[in-house]
């Protein structure tokens, strides 16, 4: 039986994205894990690195792709479907290739079940967006909308996983000290990463020219715009020689 496209929850779903992205503006507060993990927090609410990122961004590579997994063969190299393989790309590393390098902090509990809960959502939305909504004219290919969002796309995911290598240097495994990054974006920006990720958003959301990939790349600059802000100023308070020409987010700019 075919799945008609229900534009309510659609709606629905790109409007939770975009108010739960002010709502992290207005409490201008870092989420929680990291470096922001509380001390007094006991043991026990906490999970390893390693397992938390693993769990939590695993629905956001399992939903879509088990949506993609139940389509006919003859769907596949249509637009909708190749625009949704780069969504799962994204998580597919996040899931299985970040998650298993990273040397962070013990992960509150509290936050990976509402990461889950989050990756689950945006992951059933863009992926039933995607198959079951959109349409694509035959020369979407061809676009510039097209072109230039994967090509943003694939840029942003190579400055987020250099990014993500520069950080994982700084420490020996089991280590917990913090150091000054340097090379790559990080000459310039102390949220790197968190830049690639937003290119990566904001090239998706062009490339598929879609209200749920929108809602999602302002919630990405939200959230993690906020957290290269909160970086910035960790390591301005950690660090004298913190270099000052070295901006939060945007080189030269903020």
């Amino acid at each position: 039986m075919s799945v008609r496209c229900q534009e309510s929850p659609v709606l629905a779903g790109s409007a939770t994205l975009a108010v739960l992205g002010a709502l992290v503006l207005c409490l201008a507060e870092p989420a929680g894990y990291g470096k922001y993990t509380e001390s007094r927090m006991p043991v026990a609410t906490r999970l390893s690195a390693r397992a938390a990122w693993f769990l939590q961004e695993l629905p956001s590579f399992a939903v879509p792709a088990g949506i993609l997994a139940g389509q006919p063969c003859s769907l596949f190299g249509q637009p909708a479907t190749v625009l949704l393989g780069l969504f799962c790309a994204h998580y597919f590393h996040r899931t299985f290739v970040y998650s298993l390098l990273t040397r962070g902090r013990p992960f509150p509990v509290v936050f990976l079940f509402r990461g889950f809960v989050f990756c689950m959502g945006n992951g059933l939305l863009q992926g039933y967006y995607l198959v079951y909504c959109a349409e694509y004219p035959a020369e979407w290919y061809t676009d510039i909308r097209f072109s230039l969002g994967v090509f943003l796309f694939i840029l942003g995911m190579g400055i987020n996983i250099h990014s993500d290598y520069i950080l994982r240097q700084l420490r020996k495994p089991g280590e917990i000290i913090y150091r000054i990054p340097q090379g790559g974006l990080f000459t310039y920006v102390s949220g790197a990463n968190f830049l690639g990720e937003i290119i990566e958003w904001i090239g998706y959301a062009l490339a598929t020219w879609s209200l749920p990939a929108l809602a999602f790349a302002f919630f990405s600059l939200c959230f993690l715009g906020l957290r290269a802000f909160h970086h910035h100023r960790f390591y301005l308070k950690m660090f004298e020689d913190y270099p000052k020409s070295r901006k939060a987010l945007i080189p030269v700019i903020f």
